[in-house]
């Protein structure tokens, strides 16, 4: 990454379920000062995702060539075959506009970014007030197998575990309080 180039950026992490995207589409949605980071992902598109816009979805092969010319910032497996990552030429189009980069990956992705960009990054961990109620988001979606919402809650309960090696933790209770509290957070860590 270029030296002359380096902006800041927003890392928002947490387990499935737990809302981030909802506070991550509000910041973007109230300040004109973000831009939003879309990663890489080797799967099709969910619902209404569109390519480009929710993710930049790519085959497998096609993910691993990236891989190998190292276009990634950042990727990970995580499960067979399923990648995602941060594609470098994504952050460079966003600080070339001037712009802090708002991330929203999981809480391995959170934490390879947060190590790589350092001071230049603001890590917030989004928390669901419990387990419970994060099953019960999983279950209210309605686009995963039982198997799948198993497999995902289990995923949860690790990533829960690593809350605190984030910079700030937000309990996500009460939507609007949780999108105001993280508006403060971000709009002090560009301005400082």
């Amino acid at each position: 990454m270029g030296e002359n180039s380096t902006g800041k950026c927003i890392i928002f992490s947490a387990p499935s379920g737990a809302g981030k995207t909802t506070i991550v589409h509000a910041l973007l949605n109230s300040m004109p000062q973000l831009a939003f980071s879309v990663s890489a992902c080797s799967r099709g598109p969910r619902g209404k995702e569109v390519d480009g816009v929710d993710y930049h979805f790519l085959t497998a092969d096609e993910f691993r060539y990236k891989i190998e010319k190292q276009e990634f910032v950042e990727w990970e497996e995580v499960y067979t075959d399923m990648y995602y990552g941060t594609l470098k030429s994504e952050i460079e189009r966003i600080w070339a506009t001037g712009k802090t980069v708002v991330f929203d990956v999981d809480v391995i992705g959170g934490l390879n970014l947060k190590s790589i960009f350092q001071q230049q990054a603001l890590a917030i961990f989004i928390q669901p007030p419990s387990l419970n109620i994060l099953e019960e988001r999983l279950r209210n979606r309605k686009t995963d197998s039982e198997e799948k919402i198993q497999m995902r809650l289990a995923k949860s309960i690790q990533e829960l575990e690593r809350a605190g090696e984030f910079d700030v933790i937000i309990e996500n209770d009460v939507l609007e309080e949780a999108i105001e509290k993280a508006k403060k957070l971000v709009i002090e860590f560009i301005e400082k």
